[in-house]
This record gives structure tokens, sequence and C-alpha cells, in this order.
């Protein structure tokens, strides 16, 4: 599909799995397995979606999944599939020259969205995008450095620390307009100074909302992740995106969705739902 100047794809960099009580936070497991099915460990599929942006002059990635170069006690707990692309591979696999990539854009900096944003050489890690410049907000940035006992397991500094050593990392504040499409909204209920991407034009909205809804299953207001470390104002923020979304039919991205790359909304006497599912980005 095509927004403004920029071509948009989705790059599926595999599958991996969380447990699902975490996933869904107080909702009662009988209710959120109607959607999605638990392993014998409890564990649900989780999908790893980044988004591809392309104009005549930049080459963008939104997030780089979960990665690669892991090790067998982590791969087992996340269940990380042995058939999971690493991230050049995905996008040689969307005939993308991974060298040309000009901006990766971190909505946050948990494991599972900047995983791939970092490769060991052999040696140590390094930066998987070396010729981009890496967005990310400083607040968060500090945040990932020293977080809570809650969170601290969420964040592995080698996926991210060798961008500020090697000095391609750049570090935003506040709410931001990257250019004439594309604009960071900044939410902190999932964890501070998170950054969804809103890209538009004058007849089409797309909203990468990273971990504030994650998955369609997430569009209803009480579904929140047992992982945020504000539950209530990622409540609060779900209230002021999801009426924009009905208003303007927005086509929300989900990353972590293992089927549906897209959805809109609608509003019923029953609160939000999903109105049309979409797998590919049309």
């Amino acid at each position: 599909m095509k927004i403004g100047k920029y071509e948009i794809n989705y790059i599926q960099t595999g599958f991996f799995a969380l447990d699902g009580g975490s996933m869904f936070g107080v909702v009662p497991k009988p209710l959120w397995e109607k959607t999605n099915k638990p392993d014998d460990k409890n564990r649900i599929t989780l999908g790893a979606r980044c988004l591809y942006l392309k104009s005549d002059s930049k080459k963008i990635l939104i997030d780089t999944g979960i990665g690669s170069d892991w090790n067998d006690k982590f791969n087992k707990i996340y269940k990380v599939e042995e058939s999971n692309p690493d991230i050049i591979n995905a996008l040689v696999a969307k005939d993308i020259n991974p060298a040309e990539i000009t901006d990766v854009i971190l909505t946050h900096l948990h494991f599972d969205h900047t995983g791939g944003s970092t490769y060991f050489d052999g040696n140590k890690f390094v930066p998987t995008f070396p010729n981009a410049k890496y967005h990310v907000q400083q607040d968060h940035f500090d945040w990932a450095k020293h977080p809570s006992e809650k969170d601290r397991a969420s964040f592995v500094e080698d996926r991210f620390m060798p961008l500020a050593e090697e000095g391609i990392l750049h570090l935003l504040h506040d709410e931001f307009q990257f250019d004439d499409e594309i604009e960071f909204i900044i939410i902190n209920g999932h964890t501070f100074a998170q950054q969804m991407i809103k890209i538009s034009d004058s007849s089409e909205t797309l909203l990468y909302c990273a971990d504030l809804m994650p998955m369609h299953s997430h569009i209803p207001v009480p579904y929140v992740m047992g992982y945020d470390l504000q539950p209530l104002v990622t409540i609060k923020e779900k209230k002021e995106i999801l009426p924009q979304a009905v208003e303007g039919n927005w086509k929300i991205i989900f990353e972590h969705d293992p089927e549906f790359a897209a959805a809109t909304i609608q509003k019923t006497d029953k609160g939000f739902s999903v109105k049309e599912k979409y797998k590919e980005l049309i």
C-alpha cells in the first residue's frame, strides 16, 4: 500500500511465545483463550511484525523483531522457532537490501522489539544496520539502562547499547514529526516513553501501535497486559486513541498478532471491537 510518498509493507520476522495470562492481565483465561489458544505451558504464539517504508530518499524500518543469537535457555523459554528468519534474511526475502536502510525507528527497547537491532559478529554485538540512524525516546533509553525489578528481564543491553556506542542512536524528546507523513506519539502505560508511529496523508492513516494493542484481541479497553508498568494509564491511552481510530477509519497495525497484520475499529454498545481484519496491508 502507499501513503503519501511511502510504499509500505510489513516484514514478518517469525514467531515466539509468551505466557497467555501475562499477555491479558486480569482478563480470565476462558475469555482470552477463545482467540489465543495456549500450549501445554500456557504460552500463546506471538508474531514479530516490523514495518518497512520506502520513499525516493528514505528506507525506514520500524522495530527489528526478536532477533537471533539467543542461547538455548532463552529459545526454550520463549519458544523461539528455529525457522525464524533473522531481520536480514526477512528483508532479503522481500527484495530489500539491508545495507540501504536509512532509518530504524524503535518503538521501545524490549528484547522482542529491538532484538534484531544488533547481531553477534563472533566477538561482540554490533549494529545490524550500521548505515542507518536508530531513533528512540531519550526518556525510554534512560529507563532501559536502569529498569525496575518488574521489567528488568525485558531489556537486554546487547540489543541496544552498541547503537549508542557506535554513535548511531538518535535520542528524541517527546512527540516528534519525523516528516510530512510520519509522526511519533508518546504513550507511557506499557513502558515509559514508548512511541507509536502514525503514518498518514489526506486519505488514509496507519497506526503502528506496538504494545498498546499488540494483537487484535487487545482491542477491548479492559484487555491490558500484565507486563504493563501502568495498566490504568494504558486504559486511559486506549480510550484516547480508539475513538480517533473509529472516526478516521484508521488501520491499526498489530506487531504481535500471529495471523492478522491490521484491523479497522468500530464502536458498539458493548465497547470497541474489530470492524474488519486484514492479513495483508492493502
